[in-house]
């Protein structure tokens, strides 16, 4: 696949550049920024020369011109390395530093302050929609998922088989972060009947037979490494008794249905529904990032089983999005925005099914989910 242009835009100032493995960062920033200096810590050289020596990158920035862009590949291998860029920074002679990373783990042991906001944090994210254009297939991103490296290879379905094991060896077991790998690859599988559900820590630990703090560990770890987050429900001004469990998901489709054992008791509708809400999420934290991150992405649900899968809310976008992995709508579908409509009447409601057709059913307005994918775009509304 040729290189597409992505969404995400350049801050023109120092910034940290986080994101899971794969997702593009090194090629937007080497197609973007031609001219610039790059240390990469991934080569093991590099990794060797700097972590025995942090001062030595004094050294390799004071001799380039200022203005001259250092780019730092995934600077939580040596996060001494942040004091040095720290003080360069405070030299204001002019050079620009990009720092990126797939982890936060390191950074948070070493006690690291992101340089003291002098550096703003960006969010890489796979693909949307619109920036693969008409390479977006539906199906094969509920199959695949959207992760770049992924769809660039030669054998996307070999490739995202294996993208979760080798990011885990490189990441998990390399740097040491558990101590029983058997118990974290079981901990993996029960975690991924959680995703696009509410997170019950204590059920996920009895499911794969560890402590319950053992798997808040687990749990921390994948946010470390990006490749899982969790929203939080939705409370302001709430009229109704509301659960409070937060909701979790794996960062994209295609690592979901990767990682998800699939058995004969399995309805291959639960699975890709799950894959498809956890698409329509990572969308729209994509769109929140590149947007400024102006927004905050909830989820609804009360305690007498109303629920709306995501409320997108800030300062100019108040919205309730549900998600069902149907053709048709009936009636039942509509319930949980409906609720919500009655608490919240200046809110926008939508909900996003597999059909064809825009429909307008009790005032909700009902759209094609691929349409609604494919019209997201960075800086925009959402189209509702």
């Amino acid at each position: 696949m040729e290189i597409k242009p992505r969404a995400f835009q350049d801050p023109n100032q120092s910034f940290f550049l986080f994101g899971p493995r794969g997702t593009g960062k090194t090629t937007w920033l080497r197609q973007k920024l031609e001219n610039a200096i790059f240390i990469e810590l991934l080569d093991p050289e590099s990794f060797r020369n700097y972590s025995a020596r942090p001062e030595r990158l004094r050294e390799v920035v004071e001799g380039q011109r200022p203005g001259t862009t250092i780019v730092i590949d995934e600077i939580q291998k040596v996060p001494q390395l942040l004091d040095v860029v720290h003080q360069l920074i405070e030299q204001k002679s002019g050079w620009r530093f990009i720092l990126t990373g797939s982890s936060a783990r390191k950074l948070k042991r070493a006690d690291v302050d992101l340089l003291a906001g002098r550096a703003v944090v960006k969010t890489m994210h796979p693909f949307m929609a619109g920036e693969l254009g008409e390479d977006f297939l539906l199906e094969k991103a509920l199959t695949l998922g959207m992760v770049p490296l992924v769809l660039d290879a030669p054998n996307p379905e070999e490739a995202i088989g294996a993208y979760l094991a080798l990011y885990l060896r490189e990441e998990v077991q390399m740097e040491g972060l558990v101590r029983n790998i058997g118990s974290f690859n079981r901990f993996l599988e029960s975690i991924s009947f959680s995703h696009g559900a509410s997170l019950n820590v204590s059920e996920v630990a009895r499911d794969c037979q560890v402590e319950r703090k053992t798997v808040e560990g687990y749990i921390s770890i994948l946010e470390d490494l990006l490749i899982a987050f969790r929203i939080a429900g939705f409370t302001k001004r709430a009229k109704r008794h509301l659960t409070s469990h937060p909701k979790f998901y794996l960062f994209d489709s295609g690592v979901f249905r990767s990682v998800r054992p699939a058995g004969p008791l399995d309805a291959p509708q639960e699975v890709e529904g799950g894959a498809l809400e956890g698409l329509v999420v990572q969308h729209l934290r994509a769109w929140n990032a590149y947007s400024g991150d102006r927004c905050q992405i909830y989820f609804w649900r009360t305690k007498s089983g109303n629920e709306v899968d995501f409320v997108v809310y800030g300062e100019d976008t108040f919205c309730a999005i549900e998600v069902k992995n149907a053709v048709k709508i009936h009636a039942k579908m509509l319930k949980g925005l409906l609720s919500f409509k009655e608490d919240y009447p200046e809110a926008e409601t939508c909900l996003l099914y597999r059909g064809k057709e825009r429909l307008k059913i009790k005032s909700i307005l009902c759209q094609p989910v691929e349409d609604f994918l494919k019209n997201l775009q960075p800086e925009r509304p959402i189209q509702i």
